[in-house]
């Protein structure tokens, strides 16, 4: 009869299919998200580049520059040597300051040697920056994804940040395991704590904007922290997703 309601098995038949589609529909999203990310990481290596091959040649070439030129000055030129002596200094911190930018955008040990290298790195320069003193704990992981790789240490940048800007934290921790075909990750700190209401998923930066990069590659984090209290998050990624 024309019109008649679909059957027990027909019905499974148009489940399953709408959650082939589902999930299809979902993968392709993830992929996409995944592609939108890696040209964003590849613009910060650009620019980190740019940075350091140009700029920062061009800030090394003008500080010798004006060397050559304050040596070249005789013993009554002694306001001029001085202004000349400022420009120098002024030019060697801004050298600085393009070099550390440069590392920040893209350090160039992820790329050369790995995470874990690259988050010993990290935790040196928090420290060095007047941020808590963080212990790393780290298994080897060889054969990484370079991209789960970059995703790991933009999630630990993110953390010690909040630790050092944010919370004034003393100490951190960082711990960083591979289990049964999973990366877990710790990051915990000793600081002044937040409501965890405060982290919004969908923000597109901080720890709402790392939340949603996780799950482009199936991974999720969770977040304790309370007001005076610390704050420690937790992260799974799956190695092969």
């Amino acid at each position: 009869m024309s019109g008649s309601a679909p059957t027990g098995p027909d019905l499974h038949a148009q489940y399953r299919a709408l959650l082939q589609r589902l999930e299809a529909n979902e993968g392709e999203f993830r992929r996409l998200g995944r592609s939108v990310w890696r040209v964003q990481e590849d613009e910060r290596k650009r620019l980190a580049r740019e940075l350091h091959d140009g700029i920062g040649q061009n800030l090394t070439a003008l500080k010798h520059q004006l060397a050559l030129l304050g040596s070249a000055l005789g013993p009554g030129n002694a306001p001029l040597r001085e202004r000349v002596d400022a420009a120098i200094g002024l030019c060697a911190s801004t050298l600085d300051d393009t070099r550390q930018l440069s590392r920040l955008l893209r350090p160039p040990i992820l790329d050369d040697l790995g995470l874990v290298p690259a988050l010993r790195w990290l935790a040196r320069n928090i420290e060095q920056g007047g941020g808590p003193e963080v212990m790393l704990e780290a298994d080897a992981l060889d054969g990484i994804d370079p991209d789960l790789q970059t995703l790991l240490f933009r999630f630990v940048q993110e953390a010690l940040n909040n630790a050092a800007k944010h919370a004034h934290a003393r100490q951190a921790r960082v711990l960083l395991q591979a289990r049964g075909g999973s990366i877990r990750l710790r990051v915990e700190d000793d600081g002044a704590g937040f409501d965890p209401a405060r982290v919004q998923p969908g923000s597109g930066s901080g720890l709402g904007g790392m939340q949603e990069r996780l799950r482009l590659y199936g991974g999720h984090f969770h977040l304790e922290s309370a007001p005076g209290e610390g704050t420690r998050i937790d992260a799974i990624v799956p190695i092969d997703d």
